[in-house]
């Protein structure tokens, strides 16, 4: 059967396509149904040119699926009523198939060529919608939109062929024994990437790979504070880390960052109200963060799918080791979704996805309901999280933050009170501190982690780093 011809000036151009390498292909499998092993893990009846082949695979598929012999006996009863192979000779088609086989060991080979021709015609489609989207101008999505689809486009067909959902056991067991001897043999023995908290990655054993982390406190907890000491602390260690942040600019993240390694507040840098000697350090400590791989896209109202387009990308390009979202609340499904709750669902499930594609922990920041505020203890709990849909059912970890000094500010008596000596104790002894709650973990038992809190320079700290 000839190819097809593309639309092109130049009419020697011709649909890639193998069709004698798809003939070779099916004739050795129909002669020998063991060689199917060797391109089943890749290859599918849609990748074949020939419409009549993407049939004869089809069907070669399903009996040898089924534990039945395939050949051209047996897989004629499924032609009886196709006009198709009518044209190609009737059954006479399939036996002289075999007439096309050169070598036997070359069945792979033929299976990896039929492969590309079909990349090839994907990325043919691709570059022409690419080019009928550039040109309609009055279609609704802007020229970034459709490079972002474009992107998501081409990544999809790049991982075709290349995942393999079957792992043997015994591989599996050997890729654990790995971890464990990497843990034992690391100085601070952590698996996953660390928080830079060691009371924290001491109960978490560091972030592991391909695992959604939930980070959630009501508002004025510290959240981002975390999330970019995390961030940071990662990013130190060399680990290439993308932080979305849809809340607040890469200057004011960046910002915060300096504060926290100048010792100097944030809030006094923006303000200017610092003196020669504080600009000196602020220098010096912005030469050390120049190398460090920590990007930021601050794009706000950011989609899960925009999300997922440019975690890849950047994954292309730097190899990430750690996602970091701020928040999960501002993000939108860019789906019609059934309610707000349906809408956080997918989005969780979405960010799961992406944490298994990518094999890197993500970790998304999550507001609390109003519920805690209406209760005497204040500490957040997983039933928190409800209101949000699935989230606590997809994240392999939750973690809340609570700060006691936050509520207990909000008490103060009134001067000269009996109670304000009370009072000024009590804040004295817990002003600096903070629990990180683990509510939840796949790899490990729940428990209550006490760190510091450096409010002026929205700093989380080890305790014995007093």
């Amino acid at each position: 059967m000839a190819a097809t011809e593309i639309s092109s000036s130049d009419d020697s151009v011709v649909t890639p396509s193998s069709v004698e390498a798809e003939k070779a292909l099916l004739g050795a499998i129909l002669h020998e149904n063991l060689l199917f092993e060797s391109v089943a893990e890749f290859l599918k009846p849609e990748h074949f040119f020939d419409p009549l082949h993407q049939k004869i695979f089809s069907h070669i598929s399903y009996c040898i699926g089924k534990g039945q012999l395939a050949n051209p006996i047996t897989i004629w009863p499924f032609f009886l009523q196709d006009d198709l192979i009518k044209e190609y000779g009737g059954e006479d088609y399939l036996k002289n198939l075999e007439s096309y086989i050169v070598s036997l060991s070359h069945t792979e080979d033929y299976g990896r060529q039929i492969f590309d021709r079909y990349l090839r015609r994907q990325l043919i489609l691709i570059g022409d919608k690419i080019k009928y989207n550039a040109y309609n101008v009055d279609i609704s999505s802007t020229a970034l939109d459709q490079i972002e689809c474009a992107e998501q486009s081409l990544f999809s067909i790049a991982t075709l062929g290349t995942s393999e959902s079957n792992i043997d056991f015994s591989y599996a067991v050997k890729l654990a024994l790995k971890q464990a001897e990497v843990a034992m043999r690391s100085i601070d023995h952590l698996i996953g990437i660390p928080t830079g908290l060691q009371a924290l990655d001491k109960a978490l054993g560091g972030m592991h790979r391909s695992d959604l982390i939930i980070l959630a406190a009501r508002p004025s907890m510290g959240k981002t504070a975390l999330a970019t000491n995390i961030a940071f602390q990662a990013a130190q260690r060399k680990k290439r880390v993308a932080f979305f942040s849809l809340e607040m600019s890469a200057e004011q993240l960046a910002l915060r960052i300096l504060g926290s390694e100048s010792k100097i507040p944030s809030d006094k840098i923006r303000r200017g109200a610092i003196s020669e000697h504080d600009m000196y350090v602020l220098n010096k400590a912005s030469q050390q963060l120049l190398e460090i791989p920590l990007f930021i896209d601050d794009t706000p109202a950011l989609s899960v799918s925009g999300l997922r387009t440019r975690a890849r990308r950047l994954h292309r390009q730097q190899k990430l080791d750690l996602i970091v979202i701020d928040y999960l609340q501002l993000m939108h499904a860019g789906v019609h979704q059934d309610g707000r709750v349906q809408e956080l669902s997918f989005i969780t499930r979405s960010l799961k996805s992406i944490a298994k594609e990518l094999s890197v922990p993500v970790v998304a920041l999550s507001q609390l309901s109003r519920a805690v505020e209406q209760r005497d203890d204040k500490r957040p709990q997983l039933a928190d999280l409800r209101e949000s849909g699935t989230i606590e059912q997809d994240a392999d970890v939750v973690m809340f933050i609570f700060r006691e000094a936050y509520y207990e500010a909000r008490k103060k008596p009134s001067e000269g009170s009996e109670k304000m000596e009370a009072w000024q104790a009590k804040m004295e002894k817990i002003h600096h501190l903070a629990e990180i709650m683990i509510a939840k973990q796949r790899h490990g038992p729940i428990k209550n982690v006490q760190v510091g809190f450096e409010d002026s320079m929205t700093r989380f700290y080890d305790l014995e780093d007093l």
